[in-house]
């Protein structure tokens, strides 16, 4: 029973790493097109990290299975969720 839950906590952290690596990539086109990114979070649930940058604040959450990056274009908010 014990290594079910090694096994689940390992995918879950990989799936994490993942999705991490893939909105890094999104994260960094919109500031390379300049675009201005409001938020950007790793996960779902209570806040477990959190840094304020001048433009962007960054997150990390209590379940890293979905991601949020929030953008601001023309003035106007956009919102890119996801469920792996």
């Amino acid at each position: 029973m014990l290594t079910f839950f090694v096994n689940a906590l390992k995918i879950i952290v990989l799936l994490g790493l993942l999705i991490f690596i893939h909105e890094l990539g999104h994260f960094l086109v919109a500031k390379l097109c300049k675009i201005k990114v409001k938020e950007f979070a790793i996960g779902f649930g209570p806040t477990i990290l959190k840094k304020q940058g001048k433009e962007t604040k960054y997150a990390l959450r209590l379940i890293p299975l979905r991601w949020i990056c929030k953008y601001v274009r023309r003035g106007r908010t956009f919102f890119r969720r996801r469920f792996f």
